[in-house]
């Protein structure tokens, strides 16, 4: 329906006023067809409703690609400030963003419904590092499990063993 929507709206040209039209569309939509800066462009999409796109869809990892390329991310460090641009986005970034990003995806991430394995994995790396600004597991309290609560199921055994009771 959001296509077919899109297909209508774009049909004498590209509007100029898409914070009119509801954030779902925007995942139709590439970024050059958005009035604004870019940026703004994918701050929107990470307010939209993510579930609209499964999660195999190609049109998530085309997102993901052209915010990375409109952020001028060089590498596979992602910093707060890109994150938060990035929204539901940094649900979609692999293992080695991660694991370069080190803690600063994890507050992110804890938002995200599933993960691959992949990405488990490298969640529980940067986690057992102990070099996040929640310490080394053994050092965790109830409110760090608090705030990493979308988290746990990934944790695995041997983080959970180390965190105290």
């Amino acid at each position: 329906q959001l296509s077919c929507l899109l297909r209508m709206v774009t049909l004498h040209g590209i509007p100029q006023d898409w914070d009119t039209y509801p954030q779902d569309l925007l995942l139709f939509l590439s970024p050059s067809d958005y009035a604004g800066n870019c940026s703004q462009f994918f701050i929107n999409v990470g307010k939209a409703n993510e579930d609209v796109l499964s999660r195999e869809a190609l049109q998530r990892q085309q997102l993901l690609l052209e915010a990375l390329e409109c952020l001028g991310i060089p590498g596979t460090q992602i910093n707060q400030t890109n994150a938060e641009i990035l929204g539901w986005l940094v649900c979609e970034l692999d293992g080695d963003y991660i694991r370069s990003s080190g803690g600063t995806l994890l507050k992110d991430l804890s938002q995200c419904g599933s993960f691959l394995p992949e990405q488990e994995e490298a969640i529980r790396d940067v986690l057992s590092s102990g070099n996040t600004i929640f310490g080394p597991p053994s050092a965790w309290s109830a409110f760090t499990l608090s705030e990493l609560s979308g988290l746990i199921p990934v944790l695995g055994p041997s983080i959970l063993q180390q965190i105290p009771k």
